[in-house]
């Protein structure tokens, strides 16, 4: 079922890529019935400009944001698909039976999903590219709470079924990880998502597969298996 508040975006025919989600128009924008064009996202005011970082994009950052983009350079972490996030991303979703599985890294102006794993086109489920903007999906809330967020049916709670990413792609359940440095800036996320709902019963041994594979994710990281 489709949230009452939001206009539900046509499915892709089967096998055919799915619009950009990076494109997609924000919670507010679609409540107004506005269209948003292009991949540049609304400037982010500063809560205090002590604390915000401006990068050559024109993108203001918080100071944990310039801090992660940081990290992400000196690690060597490209923001493009990288086959070992690829083989984490798919074993881990096959360890929980979810169709498509990420290792997620926050850029300054995307999440990119340097790993992914997805059902084959010829399947009929939505194709995802490997960037969405940095509102949309549950990602976003597990890197700002620092902490897994299991959702085994996302229309549980009215404030995650709220989602660009559920009307895009139907997604019913997620669970997600973050990927937190040694420094506690958060890089990203490894989470898992599918348009079926889960049992309530098996959240507990769903998060803490997925928080698993986050600490695999980290630890290859740092110890650079990414640069081999």
């Amino acid at each position: 079922m489709t949230h009452p508040r939001y206009t539900p975006i046509q499915q892709p025919q089967p096998g055919q890529p799915l619009p950009d989600l990076r494109h997609l128009p924000t919670r507010a924008t679609r409540t107004a019935g506005l269209t948003t064009h292009g991949p540049t996202l609304p400037t982010r005011h500063a809560a205090s400009p002590a604390g915000d970082h401006q990068i050559h994009t024109g993108v203001v950052m918080t100071e944990e944001e310039a801090a992660r983009a940081q990290l992400l350079a000196e690690l060597g972490l490209e923001l493009s698909g990288h086959s070992l996030f690829d083989e984490i991303a798919e074993d881990l979703g096959k360890a929980t039976g979810f169709l498509y599985g990420f290792v997620n890294l926050f850029g300054p102006n995307a999440q990119h999903f340097t790993g992914l794993f997805q059902p084959l086109p010829e399947a009929g489920h939505p194709v995802l590219d490997r960037s969405m903007r940095l509102d949309h999906g549950w990602c976003p809330d597990v890197v700002r709470r620092k902490k897994s967020l299991p959702l085994h049916d996302v229309h549980a709670a009215p404030r995650f079924s709220g989602n660009p990413v559920v009307d895009a792609v139907g997604i019913r359940s997620y669970y997600g990880s973050p990927l937190i440095h040694p420094s506690g800036v958060p890089l990203g996320t490894v989470c898992v998502a599918d348009p079926e709902k889960r049992k309530l019963e098996e959240s507990t041994r769903l998060r803490d597969l997925v928080a698993g594979h986050g600490e695999r994710t980290m630890k290859a990281i740092m110890q650079g298996a990414h640069l081999r």
